[in-house]
C-alpha cells in the first residue's frame, strides 16, 4: 500500500467562498438528485433548484455575512488535510487530497488531479463519522457519476463508510465536551445540561433504512459512557428544510423545553459536525443562543468542533491504515 500512487480524498459538503458564491452553492445542493428524491423529478430538478436556491440565498448570505463573508469550511478542511498526511507519514507517505460536494474544490477537478498523478488506488474517506445517503452516499455518487462521465478506469476505490463509534473519534468529542465544560465555573458545572445536536434529516429517509440516525445515536451513547459527566443531556437534531417532517426533537424545541424546566447551564454539542461552518458559527452560537437568553438560559456555550483535534486526526489515520490494509 505505501505507494506514491495511493492518495487518500477526503469528501466534505463544502461551502461558499464569498457571499456572491452563496446562491450558486444552493443551486449545487439543491440539484441533487440524492437531496431532490421526488417521482419524476429528473424532469424538473434544475428548475425547482433555481427556485429554491433564489429563495433561500439573501437570508443564507445575511448568516454568511455574519460568520465573516465566506464558509470557513475549505480553510478548515485543508488544515485537516495536512493534520492526516503528516499523522499517516509514518506508516503510508501519501497525498491527502479534497473533494466537494457542492463548491470548490469539486469532485471533478479532484479526478484531473489523481489523473494527472497517475494514482492507481484512491481512499475515499468522509467527514461525516456517520453514513447516509444524503451525505456519504451523494459524495460517493458524484464520485461514482464522475469517474464515468471522464471515462476513468484503473483505478481501485476504496470507501470508508463510517467511524460513528471510533475510539480515537469518541475521545475527540469526550475531550471537546471537557474542555467546554470546564469553562464553566467550578460551582456552576453541577447546572450544566449538555445538549448534543445532530443535523436532522427527513423522516421520509429514516423509514427507507437510512442507518444515519441509528449511528448518531450510537456515538452519542458511547460518548456519554467514555465522559462520565455526572449531568443530564438530551439528544436533539437541527437545521432542518422545507415542509416535510424530520427527525425530532429539534434543537431549537429542545431549548424551550430545559428552559421551562427552569435549566439555566447549556453546553450545545454538535455532535455530527467535524469543522464549523455556518451550522455550529451561526445556527448554533448565533441563533440558537439569542433564544435561549431570551428565554432566560444564564449560560450558554458550545463545545468546540473537533477541527484538527489530534484525537479526531488519530481516528482519522486509522481508518485510512485499517482500510489499507484490506
Amino acid at each position: 500500500m505505501n505507494s506514491p500512487r495511493t492518495a487518500v480524498v477526503l469528501l466534505q459538503l463544502g461551502g461558499p467562498d464569498s457571499l456572491e458564491s452563496v446562491e450558486p452553492f444552493l443551486f449545487n445542493l439543491f440539484c441533487d438528485p440524492d437531496i431532490i428524491d421526488l417521482p419524476l423529478a429528473f424532469l424538473f430538478r434544475e428548475r425547482l433548484a433555481r427556485l429554491i436556491s433564489s429563495r433561500r440565498a439573501p437570508k443564507a448570505r445575511e448568516y454568511y455575512r455574519k460568520i465573516g463573508g465566506r464558509s470557513p469550511i475549505l480553510k478548515l478542511t485543508r488544515r485537516q488535510a495536512s493534520a492526516l498526511e503528516s499523522a499517516l507519514r509514518t506508516s503510508l507517505d501519501v497525498p491527502v487530497l479534497i473533494a466537494m460536494r457542492y463548491w470548490h474544490p469539486l469532485t471533478e477537478a479532484v479526478l484531473d488531479e489523481i489523473v494527472r498523478r497517475r494514482i492507481e488506488r484512491v481512499i475515499l474517506l468522509p467527514l461525516y463519522p456517520h453514513y447516509s445517503r444524503t451525505t456519504t452516499g451523494s459524495s460517493v455518487n458524484e464520485w461514482k457519476r464522475e469517474m464515468k462521465q471522464k471515462g476513468i478506469t484503473g483505478i481501485h476505490v476504496d470507501i470508508v463508510e463510517e467511524y460513528c463509534e471510533h475510539p480515537s473519534y469518541i475521545k475527540a468529542l469526550v475531550n471537546a465536551i471537557t474542555i467546554a465544560m470546564n469553562r464553566v465555573p467550578a460551582r456552576d458545572r453541577e447546572k450544566i445540561h449538555l445538549v448534543f445536536s445532530a443535523h436532522g434529516t427527513p423522516m421520509k429517509l429514516v423509514r427507507s433504512g437510512d442507518p444515519y440516525q441509528q449511528q448518531i445515536i450510537r456515538t452519542y451513547e458511547a460518548v456519554v459512557r467514555a465522559g462520565e459527566f455526572g449531568v443530564p443531556h438530551s439528544l436533539c437534531y437541527q437545521s432542518k428544510v422545507g415542509p416535510q417532517k424530520w427527525l425530532e426533537p429539534s434543537l431549537m424545541a429542545t431549548v424551550d423545553r430545559l428552559a421551562g424546566e427552569g435549566a439555566t447551564h447549556l453546553v450545545v454539542v454538535p455532535i455530527a459536525f467535524v469543522s464549523d461552518h455556518s451550522e455550529t458559527l451561526y445556527e448554533i452560537n448565533m441563533e440558537v443562543r439569542k433564544h435561549a437568553m431570551d428565554l432566560g438560559i444564564r449560560y450558554f456555550d458550545m463545545s468546540p468542533a473537533l477541527n484538527t483535534n489530534s484525537f479526531f486526526i488519530r481516528a482519522l489515520a486509522d481508518v485510512v491504515l485499517r482500510k489499507g490494509a484490506e
